[in-house]
Formats: C-alpha cells, structure tokens, sequence
C-alpha cells in the first residue's frame, strides 16, 4: 500500500497516544477513519482533530474484548466507509505484577484486551479486508514481544501471542495471496499514558521496588520515543509491507542483545530491573 490517500483505516484504542497520533497522520494523508475506543471523551476529540482534514470520520465505543462488539464495529464500520482497507489492532493495556502472585482476573483482563483484541479485530475485519482488494493488518505487540522483563509476566504474554499470532499470519496471507498483508509492531518506550494507566500489584514490592504506587511513574522515564515519531515509523513500514518494524532505539537495541545472548539476556535484563528500581 504505497498510498494512503482514499484509504480507508479502522484504528482501536484511538482515543490517544499512539492509536491517536495513527488516525491523525493518516487524515493528513488523505486516509478516511473509522475509529474506536472505550474513552468517548478522548476518541471525540480525535475525531474533531482528524476532521480538519477533508476525510470521513466515524466514531464507536468498543471494548475490543467483546467479540460481538469488534464484529459489529467493522460491519458498521464497512457499511458507514463503503470499504475498509487497513485495521491498526493498536489498543492495549498494562499490568505490572509478578507470576507466581498474578491474580487470574488481571491475566484475563490484559490477556483479553491485548490479544484477543488482535485475534477479534484480525477476523471481524479481514472478509473487509479481503473484499476491498488492498488490505493491511498492522498488530501492536511491543519491545516485550521480544524479550521478558520480571515483573511484568502478563504483559510479556499477552505482547509474545500477539507477535506469533501475527508471524503466522503473515506467512498464511503470502501464501493465500489474496491481496492483504499484515506487520507485526513492536514499539520501544514510547510517551503515552499506558504505564500510568496500568494496573500495578503490590505483589511486586521487595522484588523490583519498595513503593508500588512510585512505579507507573519511574517506568515512564524509559519512555523515549514520541507517539507522532512512532506513527510515522508504523506508517513507513506499512507503505514498504514489513513483516515487523521496531519503533524506537530501545527496541532497536534490544532485539539486537537478545539476538546474540537469546538465553543471558535474561541475566541482563534481570540486573537492569534492580538497578532502574533501586530506591523506588
């Protein structure tokens, strides 16, 4: 998809950070958006940004949980744009919590929201997809859909299925050749609202740090990529059909040290964690 302009893209969790700064750079190109989020205050506002531009912009409240709703979303979506040609699976959740005291809700919860999200936004708008000729899937894993980190099991879980998950995908559709594509994302620290928005389990205090209130707010100094830089990267590799694209020096690096030390990175990461918490 070398042009967005005359597009048609369906974006989750577009009521801010990344999903956001997605749906504005493509309205600057001249692609139509139908949007969705579970913030009806932020999603409007993306939607009043994005109408500067002369597209067609739809808005929903979805949670990208529900099934049903994610296949309601793209059959609306598809009957109000006439076509859909790109779905950003963008919208996720974090938890910080150890694994041994994860509390089963919270691992359905962010497993709910980051992957099967994915999986029910893939299959509700690939027919879409498929039908308009011209069809892109770009999924959201994350840097920690390469690599684990302690303290953050669920998260890494949830980053992991979606990476595979879309990895095989990938392969299906070259082989299918049916005119859709997809592009795994994986984005370093990047400066949204998602750690403090996460759900933090006091179950990680003594392992990582003293105060886990402190600790949404410590983890957004790693964050060192801006949304609208983060965007461009994503939109850059769609328009070249990666299979993957890292987002952010962090990313880069990592994907790099778990390449040459796949089991001792491990170690590393380990001693980095009680260095970054000390004190925390």
């Amino acid at each position: 998809m070398k042009n967005f302009a005359g597009r048609v893209a369906a974006i989750t969790g577009a009521g801010s950070g990344m999903g956001r700064t997605l749906a504005l750079q493509l309205a600057q190109r001249g692609c139509h958006l139908a949007l969705s989020d579970v913030n009806q205050e932020g999603l409007a506002k993306t939607a009043e940004l994005a109408r500067v531009h002369p597209v067609v912009v739809t808005t929903d409240i979805v949670n990208v949980a529900d099934r049903e709703a994610m296949e309601a979303w793209a059959a609306r979506s598809a009957a109000a744009h006439g076509k859909i040609n790109l779905i950003f699976n963008n919208a996720g959740v974090a938890l910080s919590s150890t694994m041994e005291g994860v509390e089963y809700a919270d691992f359905e919860w962010i497993m709910g929201i980051n992957f099967w999200g994915v999986v029910y936004g893939t299959k509700a708008f690939m027919p879409y997809l498929k039908a308009s000729g011209e069809g892109h899937i770009i999924n959201t894993s994350s840097l920690f859909g390469l690599c684990a980190q302690p303290g953050m099991g669920g998260y890494n879980a949830s980053k992991f299925a979606v990476r595979g998950f879309t990895e095989a995908l990938r392969q299906e559709l070259d082989m299918a050749n049916n005119g859709v594509s997809a592009t795994s994302v994986h984005p370093g620290g990047i400066k949204t609202n998602i750690a403090r928005d996460g759900r933090v389990s006091r179950n990680i205090e003594g392992l990582l740090v003293k105060d886990s209130s402190k600790s949404g707010a410590h983890f957004e100094k790693l964050f060192i990529t801006t949304a609208d830089s983060a965007a461009n990267t994503i939109l850059r590799a769609v328009e070249r059909n990666a299979r993957r694209v890292l987002v952010g020096p962090d990313a880069k690096a990592t994907d790099l040290l778990v390449r040459i030390f796949p089991s001792f990175y491990q170690v590393v990461l380990s001693w980095l964690a009680r260095r970054f918490f000390k004190g925390v």
